[in-house]
């Protein structure tokens, strides 16, 4: 079969463009269709196959400033001509699974989320003191067309397939369709080969993420800064310049490589989870590292950790972390690394390429 493979953008390399490696490698002859590229961010997996980018790529300074074009990316998707493909296999968090199927064709959606910043997300990128007052305007004027063409564009896609049960739901609430759901794949191996003798040992807590609003960064800034405990933050992103001010007792440690994660991850004390993920790959590597986690008790954390593995907070404030960061202190002595590393083990590589397969015969 000519499979096509679309995904809304090549820029960087974070989960999703992970979950697209498993599936690409499924599919060695895919060709792959994407808004945009920033050619050579990614492992060949992914830049050995032909790339097709839509019309926003030849916009000068796209790349870098890729969200202000979001009312464009509906007319850029459907651009792509994807006539003589037999398959098409959409990996989707925006519009990606909007894209136009050719006659005859069959089309499974992985969806990551549905277009979160237009749906149950939208406060969290453009309430008040999020964005500036005009671009605020525009959120809210733009937003009943994006629903009606992401409702509308559901009809595209043949069979649906959600990486969480969290997931599943808003497909059934804003498309009304049913979705089969297969956990995204987490490399288990690199985080899962360091020993668990010592782990945690290293006397800090662990946030790790795009500065995104809807991770809540800076709920933990706040917390940690009444609670003077160490805390290292891994990670940068778009929300940076409106993160509060960092205490003395936070580490800021940028972008960290790929290399050097699983240790920073084992010698913690635990991984602070504070947003409401619609899966959430971060918690899964933490236990694979043999650490546990202390999360906002919502969304895709609820799928990946246990009572075992971890601790609940149920409100979405900073008192609720520290007060559960407080009671952490006590409950950690009960903690096992090896139920952790267990608990991780659900979600490898090989499970979700079969699980894929299996969806993809079923077209």
């Amino acid at each position: 079969m000519r499979t096509a493979l679309v995904h809304d953008w090549l820029i960087t390399h974070r989960g999703g463009e992970r979950v697209l490696e498993a599936i690409a490698e499924l599919l060695p002859n895919c060709e792959i269709f994407t808004l945009l590229h920033k050619p050579g961010a990614f492992p060949d997996t992914l830049e050995q196959r032909p790339i097709h980018t839509s019309f926003l790529q030849r916009i000068p300074g796209a790349l870098e400033h890729h969200r202000q074009l979001l009312p464009l990316f509906p007319q850029a998707i459907e651009s792509f001509d994807l006539r003589g493909f037999d398959r098409v296999v959409s990996s989707s968090h925006c519009v990606a699974k909007g894209v136009r199927v050719p006659e005859g064709a069959k089309h499974l959606s992985y969806v990551h989320a549905p277009m979160r910043y237009m749906w149950d997300l939208f406060d969290d990128y453009f309430g008040p003191g999020r964005a500036s007052v005009p671009v605020r305007a525009a959120a809210h004027a733009l937003r009943p067309w994006l629903q009606r063409w992401d409702r509308r564009t559901a009809s595209r896609v043949d069979r649906f397939v959600a990486n969480s049960h969290n997931v599943a739901r808003k497909i059934t609430r804003f498309y009304g369709r049913e979705a089969q759901v297969i956990p995204p794949p987490v490399d288990l191996e690199r985080f899962a080969r360091l020993p668990l003798e010592g782990s945690g040992q290293g006397g800090y807590f662990l946030w790790v993420g795009a500065f995104a609003p809807y991770k809540r960064l800076d709920l933990v800034l706040e917390a940690f800064g009444a609670l003077g405990l160490p805390l290292w933050v891994a990670g940068s992103g778009q929300d940076a310049a409106r993160l509060p001010s960092v205490p003395s007792n936070v580490r800021l440690l940028g972008q960290v490589s790929d290399a050097a994660l699983p240790a920073l991850y084992r010698d913690c004390r635990a991984l602070i989870f504070p947003g409401e993920e619609d899966f959430g790959i971060t918690p899964v590597e933490a236990q694979a590292a043999g650490r546990p986690l202390i999360a906002f008790g919502r969304g895709g954390a609820l799928e990946t950790v246990t009572s075992e593995t971890g601790l609940f907070f149920e409100e979405q404030t900073a008192e609720a972390i520290v007060q559960t960061v407080r009671r952490f202190e006590t409950w950690e002595k009960t903690f096992d690394p090896r139920q952790a590393r267990a608990n991780a083990g659900r979600f490898t590589k090989a499970r979700f390429q079969a699980d894929l397969a299996e969806a993809l015969a079923q077209l």
